[in-house]
Parts: structure tokens; C-alpha cells; sequence
């Protein structure tokens, strides 16, 4: 069973998979730190086979992480 974690969006790596509080869960593939020249800002990028997508997110934000256990 997996379990989830809190912790900062600035704490994500790529390769986590995080649930942001959208309720949007994936894989982490790229983060582009700054985010359009602001330093405060972060995208994740998600980029899989079948999608591709970016969450502009406040570096300060909360996210989950999963940890597998």
C-alpha cells in the first residue's frame, strides 16, 4: 500500500510522483525553476507517453508525495 507525504513544492525532485492539491497525480519529469522569469515560481512537467503536461505551482506551495512501500 502506498502512502503519502507533505512537503513543499520546492522539495520535489524529478522522478516523484506528487498529488497536488488539484488533486492531479503524476510522475514528475522536469521542473523549470524559474517559472517565466519568477523566482518564486516552479513548473512541473509531466511527460509520458500517452501525455504531456505543466502545473505552474508557488515554489512555497503544498504537495504530496508518495512514498511506496
Amino acid at each position: 500500500m502506498d502512502s503519502w507525504s507533505s512537503i513543499t513544492v520546492s522539495e520535489i525532485r524529478p522522478g516523484d510522483y506528487v498529488r497536488l492539491q488539484t488533486g492531479h497525480e503524476f510522475e514528475v519529469a522536469r521542473i523549470d525553476s524559474p517559472f517565466l522569469g519568477m523566482d518564486a515560481m516552479v513548473c512541473l512537467i509531466e511527460d509520458t507517453p500517452t501525455r504531456w503536461h505543466a502545473y505552474p505551482q508557488p515554489k512555497d506551495g503544498q504537495a504530496e508525495i508518495r512514498a511506496e512501500s
